[in-house]
């Protein structure tokens, strides 16, 4: 499906279902989505693809273009970066192998963190984690939801303050493919690869552009300009090294769970400038005309 250039799109490159760790289905989501006036929508789960079917009948329903999106896990030089790969064909032989690859590495991640935790003494609590994640993979905010259910802390705040967050046991650093592999899968399988939230990483300025200029070496396309829970500055350096580099421009919420006004589905602090090209021309399957996302 496509809209006419005509039209005003929302469009929204970022988001989760319970798939991997967000809290709707991807049925609820898409409907969550239409009711915000979401046009085209990329479904971007952790390291799978097994919500995109699902996705794909309720965005039809609802008249949402959806395109086939992806967040990888990958290392580079010794930190985890996401790459969200978009319009890629989910059905490439290499491509599954992938998938199939990471959700092995997510797997032993998920035991990682189980073990780690057995002195909560949660019984069957990788079991029940899987449970809260639908049987797929668990990741850390499922591990969080059971340790609410059990009454071993208050909230998943405070989960992940004491157990789950960065420098507490249950913070397992899984062994993810290298950048240059993940956007490599990307490339074979026909998308666009896109460094997704770069401010998120808490790097420096410098360290920033020396990711982007290995990603552009490894056919990397682009980078994610407009996402949730950015300040001014934040925008502002980003719009200004995508623009001196030439990179792609992409937006998408990021969204998880409902009921966070900053995190919400086709929400976005501010607009893309008219100077830089927005990913969307690079997928004419998805989208057509000259997009303006305002």
């Amino acid at each position: 499906m496509t809209i006419s250039a005509t039209h005003s799109a929302r469009i929204d490159l970022h988001c989760h279902s319970t798939a991997s760790d967000g809290v709707l289905s991807p049925t609820e989501l898409v409907a969550r989505a239409a009711e915000r006036g979401v046009t085209h929508l990329a479904l971007t789960d952790h390291d799978t693809t097994a919500g995109l079917p699902e996705a794909a009948k309720a965005a039809n329903d609802a008249g949402i273009c959806l395109v086939p999106g992806i967040e990888l896990s990958c290392q580079w030089r010794s930190q985890t970066i996401h790459v969200v790969g978009l319009g890629f064909d989910d059905n490439h032989p290499r491509w599954r192998e992938a998938l199939t690859g990471q959700a092995e590495n997510r797997w032993r991640r998920a035991r990682m963190i189980a073990e780690r935790l057995t002195r909560l003494r949660v019984d069957d609590l990788l079991d029940k984690a899987t449970a809260q994640a639908g049987g797929d993979v668990p990741g850390r905010p499922h591990f969080a939801r059971v340790l609410v259910e059990e009454d071993v802390v208050r909230d998943s705040g405070q989960a992940f303050k004491r157990y789950l967050g960065a420098g507490k046991p249950g913070d397992v650093k899984a062994c993810w493919p290298s950048l240059e592999t993940v956007v490599q899968w990307i490339i074979d399988a026909g998308g666009v690869a896109v460094v997704a939230h770069p401010r998120k990483y808490k790097m420096t300025a410098t360290r920033l552009r020396a990711l982007m200029s290995d990603f552009r070496a490894a056919g990397g396309h682009g980078m994610e300009v407009l996402t949730s829970g950015q300040s001014s500055g934040d925008l502002g350096f980003l719009v200004e090294l995508c623009r001196r580099e030439g990179y792609l421009a992409s937006q998408g919420s990021d969204f998880h769970f409902p009921g966070a006004a900053w995190c919400e589905l086709g929400r976005l602090p501010g607009v893309l400038p008219d100077d830089l090209e927005p990913v969307w021309q690079r997928l004419p399957d998805y989208f057509s005309g000259a997009w303006n996302s305002r």
